[in-house]
């Protein structure tokens, strides 16, 4: 194992300190801040752990906690619970203090902010009768939290208080040896001074703190600390139950737009028919959109979402000729499989459809006519690429070449990967038909275009207006507004294929409608094959919110192009209101890619035993809303065993088995006290806090009140000890059950606020505690109310373990088996084996870096083998494997994979 860390870097103490006190051997490497140690990562992030299989670990705490499970120190609720107060609450004060402290000089103002946090931290220690966190012994929470405050409270310039218990703590961790090493190595005697660097390349976001969670920054800005106020209205709230409950109310299709309700109308980008989804597709748009649409409908919101597939391209044109179908074929097969894997990812739509429809050519040939007759379209006679060899020219995909902004050698015919710049085939380099892979020639076609130029004043007033009464993410807005500020050009609708929605006019009627001119017309076919009265949606912009869920790339589209074929309509279209989009997930170090098998796809999940719940709370919990995220296996294990099943899990079935265990399955009478009352104010904070943020589509963030309800909860029954007092006398009895009853009632809660992330989950828990149906309709609306749905008395079902701990053996099978062609036994992965004679060898770049990065991994496989003296039969199996892959990297670099004969002295 290797770690990489940078001077001056403050999440390196904590990583430097854990290595030291669990005195796992790992080799350290200095890098520069700049260092982008993950590969496909958009920005640097350290410190970086990277794993003997070649995987990484880069987020601070699950580096420090995966070396104290591997030196056999494991982790417990209390530290996991520790741990993520330190990464939500803690952390963002720290860097905002030291920010302030640092490179402004305003100790006292970074006092303030640290108040909050610090004297919850000192009110927690006070109540412990142990020297640290958790136990008796340090653990990994006291490494993180030491290490976090270690530049603060050392810097003699910062006043943060008495805090004796807080001292007490710090001095005892910051005792030891590992500590006092790791914070040396750091900032090198000079304090905070050592953090300068760090601090004023961190971007902006990093180190300031909202007081509002409706605020694009992260959630987690320090414990709430409730007045009593606050409490008392919550405990009378609390208690006043059912009584004034709303109704609950059913779904009836066809869906319309209410008077007198919030109508919201739902979209999220259609994906693309030819391939079969990877989890960053369904993380991206139809996941992140089904979230927010359980959770309007259960706020009372009058909802309609609508999804569907997009058939019409080039791709679909190149997928029928790669498997032998009609483009027809190919959009019903593989409708079918989006439907199926959306369906067991539970993905709740109202209507599924697709884009190959009479509808569709009824409405995309309105827009055109429209566009037309207001003098929104244009003529001229473009330069394309023809391949001589099929007789045809080559339009989007039909075509892929260097890009000429970045220079990546697999951009499209229309759009780079991975710059994301829109292009024109003719300015690609070294372009290369995808079918018979000879070079084009550059002929003339005539072809439409959409004047964006003469819409440009319209669309920005719209956009100001859009933008500033809207929902708008940071990177939907920044991008929009990029393609204002450097002036719009015509863009061109028409392309010369078949498969299309075909243009009615007579000189083009060879051709059809460019996708992103057609495709987000689907959106508006799709609801008028669902109903009739689709126009009630799509022409009532008076009455309707439209919400757009997409990823970054799709973003152009939707916020200039589509927007301004709807504006030079001139038909009172209904436009995007709230533009919700993410960055991309990759797949840990690399990136999905179905020819290589690496990644995990739709249809693959379901096989692997976990659950889809398990698949949708972890795709939710590192959702890349504003940078890129990665996939991990071992992080899903990790979040799975602490979060759902140690956390929330845990918490769940104590309450449910406390009711059946010790009170006969029937909720027990309830007598409040303080302790009771701030633990339901705490909830009903949180409650507020999930609203909030869900109602600003912070979806990520939201997950976290949900999780920190569930830890409160913990904590209260943890300190109350409702299974000791049980046998104590009268009084104590009553505890427990007042315990046990508030407790039920936290559940109960969870059940609903987790609808809209885990579905099936939810619905268990309410049959396990048998919860009245009004309790849904309930506790989401308005404001949010936390009330006591299940009374004294009520009867509850039988209570089961919700979730199953994902074990390393597991773990390993699976990561194995999506981490692509491992093995030269592997008959996709097979390469050939003799040269071909007289003929110089292809050589494909990407196979060329895949066997690469195999090859150092396995090399390094056998040096780690060797170190710990493994039998020599095992070493000499991995060697052989690494030999094979040598042989196949010489083959893919088109060289002799057969070593030259060695000169030696005859016998």
């Amino acid at each position: 194992m290797k770690v990489y860390i940078s001077d001056g870097n403050p999440h390196c103490i904590k990583v430097l300190a854990a290595l030291e006190l669990t005195g796992v051997k790992c080799d350290t490497e200095v890098v520069s801040h700049e260092e982008r140690v993950v590969p496909h990562f958009t920005h640097p992030v350290l410190p970086v752990l990277l794993l003997p299989d070649g995987q990484h670990l880069f987020s601070p705490n699950s580096i420090c906690q995966y070396l104290f499970d591997i030196s056999s120190q494991n982790p417990t609720d209390a530290t996991n619970q520790w741990l993520e107060w330190e990464a939500t609450n803690l952390q963002p004060a720290v860097l905002q203090s030291l920010h302030m402290v640092a490179l402004q000089g305003k100790h006292v103002e970074a006092a303030a902010v640290m108040k909050e946090p610090l004297n919850w931290l000192e009110q927690s220690l006070s109540r412990k009768n142990t020297p640290f966190l958790t136990t008796e012994a340090v653990s990994v929470a006291d490494i993180v939290l030491w290490a976090a405050l270690y530049p603060l409270l050392s810097d003699s310039g910062f006043d943060a208080g008495e805090l004796r218990s807080v001292r007490g703590w710090f001095e005892r961790v910051g005792g030891l040896k590992a500590c006092q090493t790791a914070a040396h190595r750091v900032l090198q005697g000079k304090g905070v001074e050592a953090l300068k660097t760090f601090l004023q390349k961190l971007p902006a976001t990093q180190t300031q703190r909202r007081d509002s969670p409706t605020n694009a920054n992260e959630a987690g800005d320090g414990e709430h600390v409730m007045t009593e106020e606050e409490i008392e209205e919550a405990a009378q709230v609390w208690s006043e139950g059912l009584k004034a409950s709303p109704a609950v109310t059913e779904r009836k299709h066809p869906i319309l737009p209410q008077e007198g309700k919030r109508n919201v109308l739902l979209t999220s980008a259609l994906p693309y028919v030819n391939n079969v989804p990877h989890l960053g597709n369904i993380i991206g748009c139809v996941l992140s959109a089904d979230v927010f649409a359980r959770y309007g409908r259960l706020r009372g919101w009058n909802l309609l979402y609508v999804c569907g597939t997009d058939e019409y391209g080039t791709a679909t044109e190149n997928k029928a000729r790669e498997e032998g179908l009609t483009p027809q074929e190919i959009c019903d097969k593989y409708h079918a499989v989006h439907a199926e894997i959306y369906q067991w990812f539970q993905i709740d739509f109202d209507f599924f459809g697709r884009t190959t429809t009479e509808r569709q050519t009824e409405i995309a040939q309105d827009i055109f006519w429209r566009l037309h007759e207001r003098g929104f379209l244009l003529e001229d006679t473009v330069e394309q690429l023809r391949c001589e060899s099929c007789q045809r020219f080559l339009a989007d995909r039909f075509v892929e070449g260097e890009c000429p902004h970045c220079r990546y050698p697999e951009a499209r015919g229309d759009q780079c990967d991975k710059c994301g710049r829109l292009i024109n085939a003719v300015e690609l380099r070294n372009p290369q038909c995808k079918v018979c892979k000879e070079t084009p020639v550059i002929r003339s076609s005539k072809h439409l275009f959409l004047n964006l130029p003469k819409l440009e004043d319209e669309l920005e007033q719209w956009l100001d207006k859009s933008t500033g009464s809207g929902d708008w993410t940071a990177n939907a807005r920044h991008i929009a507004r990029s393609w204002l500020r450097d002036g719009l050009k015509p863009r061109c609708i028409t392309r010369d294929l078949v498969w299309g929605t075909p243009v009615p006019r007579q000189e083009y009627k060879e051709k059809v409608f460019y996708v992103w001119f057609d495709a987000p017309i689907g959106y508006l076919s799709i609801t008028a094959n669902y109903t009739d009265q689709w126009e009630k949606w799509w022409k009532n912009p008076q009455q309707v919110e439209l919400y757009n869920f997409m990823a970054k790339d799709n973003v152009p589209f939707h916020s200039v192009v589509f927007p301004c074929s709807l504006l030079g309509a001139q038909d009172n279209y209904t436009l995007v209101n709230h533009l919700v989009a993410t960055e991309y997930l990759n797949y840990e170090d690399t990136k999905f890619s179905k020819s290589r098998g690496v990644g995990v796809f739709g249809d693959m999940a379901k096989d692997t035993g976990i659950p889809s719940d398990v698949w949708r709370f972890y795709l939710l919990y590192l959702r890349p809303e504003g940078q890129d995220s990665a996939f991990s296996w071992s992080d899903m294990a990790l979040k799975n065993n602490s979060e759902l099943l140690n956390n929330l899990g845990n918490f769940i079935n104590r309450a449910g088995m406390f009711v059946s265990k010790f009170f006969d399955g029937r909720v027990p009478e309830m007598l409040l006290n303080e302790d009771d009352k701030r633990l339901i104010a705490q909830v009903r904070w949180e409650l507020k806090q999930y609203i909030q943020l869900l109602d600003k589509v912070r979806i990520r963030d939201a997950l976290k009140c949900i999780l920190n309800i569930s830890r409160h909860g913990n904590q209260y029954i943890q300190v109350n000890e409702p299974w000791k007092k049980i046998k104590g006398g009268d009084g104590d009895r009553q505890r427990a059950g007042t315990v046990t009853g508030v407790s039920v009632n936290v559940a109960c809660l969870l059940s609903v606020v987790l609808e809209p992330y885990m579905p099936s989950v939810s619905q268990t828990i309410r049959q396990q505690l048998q919860a009245p149906p009004t309790c849904v309709s309930t506790m989401l609306q308005n404001t949010g109310t936390f009330i006591c749905s299940l009374r004294a008395g009520h009867c509850i079902g039988t209570v089961s373990p919700l979730f199953q701990k994902l074990e390393n053996e597991q773990i390993e099978v699976l990561r194995k088996r999506f981490g692509g062609q491992q093995t030269p036994s592997s008959s996709s992965a097979a390469v050939e084996t003799k040269p071909r004679s007289g003929a110089a060898q292809d050589t494909d770049p990407e196979r060329v870096k895949q066997l690469t990065a195999l090859v150092a991994e396995q090399g390094n496989k056998v040096r780690v083998l060797k170190a710990q003296k493994a039998e020599k039969s095992v070493i000499e199996k991995e060697v052989v494997t690494l030999l094979d892959l040598k042989k196949q990297l010489s083959l893919a670099e088109g060289k002799n994979p057969e070593p030259a004969a060695q000169k030696g002295k005859k016998k």
